[in-house]
């Protein structure tokens, strides 16, 4: 029987993937054999995937991705991975969008298992989301102010839903800031962004002491997109001093715009600590929105 993460089985339910769910252990079966691959234990930590340790037909480790059916969320992925070329981003080894499967290298631990301090981890993320930045115009990936407008849907609706959990000026001061980059959104400026860069996303590179990011969202928009979700995360230590230090701190490291990239973290500090909230992920959804709070008082 297959083992399949509680996690991934709720994901499905609430996804209203349930076939998708039922016809799973076939679907590795094939895969398997299709690929020839030796399928080990999954990855019990996995959310949005089945994901599963294999081996290749010469023994090289892998891994097998199967993704709970989501409109483009495969595809974006896989373009994204393509486009990186294992810059940055783990390399892709086979694809079949078609069954939002994904083949890819195996890495090693990721930057929350070994516990690297916040310093140290945003130099190494910087460093790693540098490396994914590139044009690639027409590639059919959503672009920053898509996503923009996206977070200010999202934002509204789920505020409400969650009978309100931050200010209302906090709220509207993520919609501003979002305006504004949607407003700022320059085609050819836009480069390829990983889209969701933190330290469980990016795992120790086989043979380096670098890392590479895993599960891209993936699109064209400001590289200072990725930089804001770095802005979002740690939200304890960001406040601990000037919460625009970390932006300048993040500009310089990447020769980026601090504007940008606050205007992002702003955004994304309220969409992922409702996010949180709605899923019972706290602390950090109370530390987000505590934070979106204050700092939306002191502009």
């Amino acid at each position: 029987m297959l083992e399949v993460p509680e996690t991934v089985r709720r994901k499905a339910a609430v996804s209203g993937a349930g076939g998708w769910l039922a016809g799973l252990p076939d679907l590795v079966t094939g895969l398997a054999a299709e690929w020839g691959l030796e399928v080990g234990r999954p990855y019990q930590d996995a959310t949005e995937a089945y994901v599963a340790r294999v081996k290749l037909a010469d023994g090289t480790p892998a891994v097998l991705k199967l993704l709970v059916p989501r409109p483009d969320q495969a595809r974006n992925e896989i373009t994204v991975l393509r486009l990186a070329g294992g810059q940055g981003c783990v390399r892709l080894l086979r694809d079949d969008p078609a069954r939002d499967a994904l083949l890819l290298e195996r890495l090693g631990p990721s930057m929350y298992d070994l516990g690297l301090p916040v310093g140290q981890r945003h130099a190494l993320l910087c460093d790693a989301a540098s490396r994914v930045w590139r044009p690639a115009p027409g590639c059919g990936l959503p672009t920053g102010a898509d996503k923009g407008r996206w977070l200010i849907g999202a934002i509204t609706r789920s505020w409400e839903e969650l009978g309100r959990p931050c200010a209302e000026r906090t709220v509207e001061h993520a919609i501003a800031a979002a305006h504004r980059r949607i407003a700022g959104h320059d085609d050819a400026r836009a480069v390829l962004v990983h889209g969701d860069v933190h330290q469980w996303n990016a795992l120790r590179a086989p043979g380096t002491d670098g890392f590479a990011l895993v599960d891209p969202d993936g699109l064209l928009a400001d590289a200072e997109y990725d930089l804001g979700i770095l802005m979002r995360e740690d939200p304890v230590e960001l406040m601990a001093g000037d919460p625009y230090d970390r932006a300048r701190w993040l500009a310089a490291r990447t020769g980026r715009e601090a504007g940008r990239i606050w205007d992002w973290g702003v955004v994304e500090r309220v969409s992922t600590g409702l996010i949180a909230t709605a899923v019972g992920l706290q602390p950090v959804g109370r530390q987000m929105l505590a934070a979106a709070d204050t700092i939306s008082r002191l502009n």
